[in-house]
């Protein structure tokens, strides 16, 4: 589902960024630079959620909530950003992380 909303300049605060090792790992090999993802992710573009999925994080912005990105890097492998609700950190991570 494309996010109509997607903005050019940053909507929040991603706080301090850190990554699992088997995030890292996939991103390398992938050659996927992780703050592409990151850019993707503070600029509201949501990567492949549904409709609801990104409704509830537009919502988040206004509300103050936890921020959830799903991108597909490869056939194989996901990467997932989430932003806590207070702003204080940004995780990228694999599904499994979770």
């Amino acid at each position: 589902m494309k996010n109509k909303s997607i903005s050019k300049n940053p909507l929040f605060d991603l706080g301090r960024t850190v990554a699992t090792p088997a995030a890292i790992e996939a991103l390398q090999a992938s050659n996927v630079s992780p703050s592409s993802l990151l850019i993707r992710h503070h600029c509201g573009d949501w990567g492949d959620l549904c409709h609801e999925d990104i409704a509830r994080n537009n919502s988040a912005l206004r509300l103050g909530s936890w921020l959830f990105s799903s991108y597909q890097i490869t056939e194989n492998i996901k990467i997932w950003v989430i932003t806590e609700a207070d702003r204080s950190v940004t995780t990228l991570l694999l599904p499994h992380d979770y």
